[in-house]
């Protein structure tokens, strides 16, 4: 495996790249070469998944001011979890350099998502070692942090519950939604949603069901109030 090429893509460099291969190394790959040296990832994936996520807690933590610790918890799971972490390693082509044994590499163990899960969290753990907690932040700044801003896990925000929660703690009165608006033909509707607060205008969202337009809604109000 070329992990120097890997290290290029990543704009990391580890010195000791031992650690780094350590960190796609299968048990199935050291257990056919017993003869060798060789160490699995899966203490390092333990310690990378403690890393992950405290650094994901982190930055929802300061990028969510006005979210309550449970969702907060909620969208932290769905960040964190195997799912998540296989697309986070698709991205950046973690599979390639994964060190596998033969009968797992025959029954496509490359692409087996719990393996590629652990990869991931191997490779957190192994850059935590070598470089420590500031470059793993600026490696989730480049490969994790920009997919939760662009809402790829909006699905697991309930942003009616947290533009509750402003509103009552501002004490802005009462938070009302109307659909407004329903087009297009049964089959393909679209709902035109707005969120009333003191019976002004605060966001509008526009959604394929009403629940999904009156959470939009409630997004745009929350992000005139930050």
């Amino acid at each position: 495996m070329d992990f120097e090429k890997l290290q290029q893509d990543l704009n990391i460099h580890f010195d000791n790249e031992q650690l780094l291969k350590q960190a796609f190394t299968h048990s199935s790959y050291v257990n056919e070469h017993r003869n060798k040296n060789f160490e699995d990832n899966e203490r390092l994936e333990f310690l990378g998944d403690a890393v992950l996520e405290l650094g994901v807690s982190q930055y929802l933590y300061r990028k969510y001011p006005n979210m309550a610790e449970g969702e907060l918890t909620k969208l932290r799971a769905s960040i964190v979890c195997e799912p998540s972490l296989v697309e986070f390693a698709n991205d950046i082509h973690f599979s390639d350099y994964i060190l596998l044994g033969k009968g797992e590499e025959m029954t496509g163990g490359r692409n087996r998502p719990a393996l590629l899960a652990d990869v991931f969290e191997a490779f957190i753990g192994a850059l935590y070692l070598e470089k420590g907690y500031d470059d793993v932040i600026s490696f989730l700044e480049s490969n994790v942090y920009p997919k939760i801003t662009k809402g790829a896990f909006s699905h697991a925000m309930d942003y009616k519950s947290q533009l509750q929660e402003i509103v009552q703690r501002k004490k802005n009165g009462n938070v009302d939604y109307e659909i407004v608006e329903e087009r297009g033909p049964a089959h393909d509707r679209e709902f035109v949603a707005e969120v009333l607060i003191k019976d002004q205008v605060a966001g509008v969202g526009i959604g394929r069901t009403k629940k999904e337009a009156e959470q939009r809604a409630a997004k745009k109000a929350i992000d005139a109030y930050e």
